[in-house]
């Protein structure tokens, strides 16, 4: 069925029960993971307030690291379960393209994630990844509520 699925992760809730049921889809396919992060690249004129508090260099060491907690826990919970998983984290000011560029880049052939993620003014000005991923993507995507 599937042999690569992709899974975005912002470390919200609701990513991470997207992530645990790409986990559980994959464990029963026998099919690979791609757990991933898109970090925002750093602006002077933001909403993000940790944006505002850093320098460029300090937003940037602190974004890769939170990548790579986030996902160090996604690999740790895959191994849990008997499932392969590779992990990567790309700087973008639009994660939705850098999702679908990271799925044609590892020959994903599902993207499995969260309906939402932003909430607040953040997500009205930005508008839904989901939905840009599911407009623009050529790989099929599942979307999990």
């Amino acid at each position: 069925m599937f042999q690569r699925i992709l899974v975005p992760t912002d470390g919200s809730d609701l990513s991470k029960k997207a992530v645990r049921a790409a986990i559980r889809l994959a464990a029963g396919t026998g099919a690979r993971l791609v757990a991933f992060h898109a970090i925002p690249k750093f602006r002077t004129f933001t909403l993000d307030a940790q944006m505002l508090e850093d320098t460029a260099g300090e937003y940037r060491a602190a974004s890769a690291a939170r990548a790579r907690t986030l996902l160090a826990a996604v690999a740790a919970e895959a191994r849990k379960a008997g499932v392969a998983c590779d992990t990567a984290h790309a700087s973008s000011d639009q994660p939705w393209a850098a999702i679908i560029r990271e799925a044609k880049r590892k020959r994903c052939d599902l993207v499995l994630m969260a309906s939402h993620g932003r909430r607040g003014l953040q997500g009205v000005l930005l508008g839904s990844e989901t939905q840009k991923v599911l407009t623009h993507s050529t790989v099929p995507v599942l979307v999990y509520r």
